[in-house]
């Protein structure tokens, strides 16, 4: 495009091409990237649509264990099986759509998410259930690594933008509660079929959107994605930062909820809100993460957050009471998802040539993995009690606190990254 062109461009030939920025703008500013937050803006729908599924087992874990009669053990199998299903399998989706680029994965993912959990509540063996969380668990699987790299290529350098997109996931972890807690305690587990729409409409929605690109002959924007060797072993290392930022997550999000009924002896209402608070705060947490990256840089940020969760969490566990404990469970929420957007970007700067694979790891196996420990989670609360585990709990982010302190900027190796808000990488010589 010559200077004459771009002069010329009116804001309706704009919205028909790739958006491009203004001489002297950074990736991801407000004034150049209007068409850019518009698809970041879809991408965070479905990935809280997706994640809504993700934040519905544990929202549903407590009433299958009342009214079927699960105790701790089964009820950490059922977190067991969503994260066999999601966490095993991303890796290799993300292998499949960075070689093949299967963008269709994202829709018919999100679909399978929804139909698999909503079907659970409907049946009654344990086992039948049990495969059709796995089930729920393999389509968010084939959601993340073609959605990761989509809102990466939409984002461009901004982990801000990213941050939407990673923030989607929270909200929907955030709503699973909000909306599931009031159903399922009126009408039981078997109200889960309730929640099968929005995963179809989600779906097709980005069906829809895929035609409609494709139809359009829309360029890719892979060439401005940051060129580079992947770098394996600070990658790594990530992956080993978010396995911790994992299995605490996964262990309070399923055991919060049984410690405000068991052993604070509050009522429903007031368990689902420790969960929606602990959600939201998540929300809050995962947005000012990508603020604070664009500003502090990548790895400070990640270093923050996991450092902060460790005071977070031992005041949820020590408060007294039943209403002092909310807070802390905001505050653990938001410390713990403050790196997780920038994460995310993280590990796509560190393989740059391999996006989905990036975004299959640290969205699937590195933050499903926690789901793993499940079934040792429940033998220690069997023993303990629900407050046994989150005490258990404070000793995980030291060692991901002291695996952070081993990670370094992208732009650390002598291939500086792009500016980004006020924060530009520094290169060694």
């Amino acid at each position: 495009m010559t200077p004459d062109d771009t002069a010329r461009r009116t804001d309706t030939g704009a919205a028909h091409a790739p958006p491009e920025p203004p001489p002297g703008s950074v990736p991801g500013s407000a004034p150049a990237q209007d068409g850019v937050w518009r698809r970041m803006g879809l991408w965070g729908a479905a990935h809280a649509v997706d994640d809504f599924y993700q934040g519905l087992v544990p929202a549903v874990v407590p009433y299958f264990a009342l009214d079927r009669g699960y105790d701790y053990v089964a009820v950490g199998g059922l977190a067991m099986a969503a994260t066999v299903g999601s966490a095993v399998p991303q890796p290799f989706v993300g292998l499949a759509v960075d070689r093949w680029r299967l963008g269709g994965t994202a829709a018919l993912g999100v679909a399978l998410a929804g139909v698999g959990l909503g079907a659970a509540g409907l049946v009654s063996s344990y086992a039948a259930v049990w495969l059709l969380v796995l089930l729920s668990g393999l389509g968010v699987a084939m959601f993340h690594p073609a959605a990761g790299r989509s809102a990466r290529e939409a984002a461009g350098g901004s982990t801000t933008g990213m941050s939407v997109f990673a923030a989607g996931g929270s909200v929907g972890f955030f709503l699973a509660p909000v909306l599931a807690t009031p159903v399922l305690a009126a009408w039981g587990v078997r109200s889960t079929v309730l929640f099968v729409p929005p995963a179809l409409i989600a779906g097709w929605v980005l069906l829809r959107h895929r035609q409609r690109a494709a139809a359009a002959g829309r360029a890719h924007a892979a060439a401005a994605l940051p060129a580079g060797p992947d770098r394996w072993p600070p990658f790594l290392v990530l992956t080993g930062v978010e396995v911790a930022r994992s299995v605490v997550f996964f262990g309070v999000s399923t055991f919060l909820e049984l410690h405000w009924l068991r052993d604070l002896h509050a009522s429903h209402a007031l368990a689902g809100a420790a969960l929606a608070g602990f959600l939201g705060g998540g929300v809050a947490g995962t947005l000012l993460g990508g603020r604070l990256a664009d500003r502090i840089g990548a790895v400070a940020a990640v270093r923050l957050g996991t450092a902060l969760t460790l005071p977070a969490l031992a005041g949820l566990c020590l408060a007294p009471g039943s209403l002092v404990p909310l807070l802390f469970a905001v505050l653990t929420g938001a410390a713990l998802n403050v790196p997780f957007a920038v994460m995310v970007k993280l590990g796509q700067d560190y393989l740059p040539g391999r996006p989905g694979t990036a975004a299959g790891v640290t969205l699937g196996l590195g933050v499903s993995a926690g789901g793993l420990c499940g079934p040792l989670l429940g033998v220690l609360a069997r023993a303990h009690g629900p407050q046994g585990v989150l005490a258990a709990l404070c000793a995980v982010p030291l060692l991901g606190l002291l695996l952070a302190y081993a990670l370094v900027e992208p732009g650390a190796a002598g291939r500086p990254g792009p500016p980004v808000g006020r924060f530009r990488p520094r290169g060694r010589a």
